[in-house]
């Protein structure tokens, strides 16, 4: 296995579990790849987890079932079970998912399966599109039932700031650019193609590491500056 940058203690369960999964599957596994954080090099201990894109040639229940046991002990190891076919066929389903994937992993063993996947950008782009207006619909649903609850309205913001600054993270990819991955430089980039307000995702931004505190009235105004953000960036989308 090439050189990984996460603790020993992890690269010896991880190299553990491969060799339990080789014994479960034998001929039926095509391969196990390691992406995401972990295959980057910016695995966090504790925070992060290993993720594992397992290709068989077989992922009915059944076939599943012989792996549960081994997946229930290493709970940190977390895999996708995929066939060929289903990657071949998924790519205009998922392309942000497979964008990411194949931007970092480590093929552990096995066949290289993401080398050669191509993702068509007018698929990303409809994928954003959709994703950021369904958290739009989202967003103010839930506004209307928690906005009287200040410590339930700053996790809702808190988490939808992430998601959406991954949705738009692959946005920037339809400029043609291979986007940053801490998220003070993805929203630099943002704001120099689509002119969005960085003192608004900066202050969400500091308050989410714990840089400020925001207090009732704080939280419930940069929320409805966020929706309006969103509202500015999902129409900017659109036309793309």
């Amino acid at each position: 296995m090439r050189e990984l940058n996460i603790p020993n203690k992890l690269k010896e369960i991880l190299d553990d579990f491969i060799q339990r999964f080789k014994k479960i599957y034998q001929e039926d596994l095509v391969s196990v790849i390691l992406y995401g954080s972990a295959a980057s090099g910016e695995f966090i201990d504790r925070h992060s987890n290993l993720n594992i894109l397992v290709v068989l040639k077989n992922t009915d229940l059944e076939n599943l079932k012989k792996s549960s046991g081994l997946i229930n002990k290493f709970r940190m190891v977390t895999p996708l079970f995929l066939t060929e076919s289903y990657i071949a066929g998924s790519t205009d389903i998922f392309p942000i998912e497979f964008l990411d994937m194949q931007e970092n992993y480590l093929v552990l063993c096995g066949k290289d399966v993401l080398k050669d996947i191509h993702i068509d950008t007018r698929n990303l782009r409809f994928q954003c599109e959709q994703e950021l207006k369904v958290k739009l619909l989202n967003l103010r649903q839930l506004y209307l039932r928690i906005n009287k609850d200040k410590v339930a309205l700053r996790n809702l913001l808190f988490k939808s700031f992430t998601s959406i600054l991954h949705i738009l993270r692959n946005v920037l990819r339809l400029k043609a650019k291979l986007p940053a991955y801490k998220k003070e430089d993805i929203l630099k980039e943002l704001a120099a193609e689509f002119q969005i307000d960085m003192d608004i995702w900066g202050k969400i931004l500091a308050a989410k590491v714990k840089q400020v505190k925001l207090n009732s009235k704080d939280t419930e105004q940069l929320f409805i500056s966020f929706v309006r953000e969103l509202e500015k960036v999902a129409d900017i989308v659109d036309k793309l």
